[in-house]
């Protein structure tokens, strides 16, 4: 990792160490992220559908989105990032991680697509006076050290009109016996030590959040996983994973 701690900073450094780790396995669809690329798909269709209607345009064109600015922090290898490019978006994809961000760079150049990919925090590109019209927090907030931090970064950062998405783990005994139980020592989905239980944010602690941040939240679904199709889905259960939207609150 090439950067200093703040005095105030959202990075937990064993955090970046462990997902620095595994950077060479981003784009390995079988690998330690495979779960992340059979998530990917709903992820993608939340999020096209709902800035589709924040911003009323058509998901169905070939760049509905050219002319909006996005930001993913916390992009990975750039799972995300790489569709948001193809969709139009003019994308910063910021990571902690120089490793993660080095893979992310290299795909993202075999591909083709233009992303200002970037070694940064999000108090980084606040205090840069950066401004977006989406942010992307998809599966980060249970990683950060100083949630409140993190957020109010991303709020100075969303533009008025603008759209923020996060993507994160209830805190529930549901979520205790899938999310860490069944997908790291079960399954093997990820790699034991993956998350922390007790850094899981429930619905009611991400609403406070992002009020305290300026920011309401403007719609909500649950994530499900089918183990019969080997497919993920949106529910109306939030007992595990769930899918926020936010604007600001005046």
């Amino acid at each position: 990792m090439s950067e200093a701690i703040h005095p105030q900073s959202t990075i937990d450094p064993a955090e970046v160490a462990r997902f620095s780790a595994l950077a060479a396995e981003w784009w390995n669809p079988n690998g330690k992220f495979g779960v992340l690329h059979k998530f990917n798909p709903v992820r993608l269709g939340f999020i096209r559908d709902e800035v589709a209607k924040h911003f009323s345009r058509d998901a169905s064109a070939t760049r509905p989105f050219a002319g909006l600015r996005l930001l993913d922090i916390g992009c990975g290898g750039g799972l995300l990032s790489e569709p948001m490019a193809r969709l139009g978006f003019d994308v910063v994809a910021a990571d902690a991680s120089e490793k993660n961000i080095k893979t992310a760079n290299v795909h993202g150049s075999e591909q083709g697509l233009t992303i200002d990919y970037r070694v940064a925090t999000a108090e980084d590109l606040a205090s840069a006076h950066e401004k977006f019209d989406v942010i992307l927090n998809m599966e980060v907030i249970e990683h950060v050290a100083d949630l409140r931090l993190f957020l109010t970064s991303c709020g100075t950062m969303l533009k008025p009109e603008g759209l923020m998405f996060v993507a994160t783990l209830n805190r529930t005994a549901k979520s205790f016996a899938l999310a860490i139980v069944g997908a790291e020592y079960v399954l093997g989905w990820l790699p034991r030590g993956t998350h922390d239980w007790s850094k899981f944010v429930t619905p009611q602690e991400l609403d406070a959040a992002l009020a305290g941040a300026g920011l309401r939240t403007s719609g909500s679904s649950g994530v499900i996983y089918n183990p019969l199709s080997g497919r993920w889905s949106l529910s109306r259960d939030r007992d595990v994973n769930y899918m926020v939207t936010a604007t600001h609150a005046w």
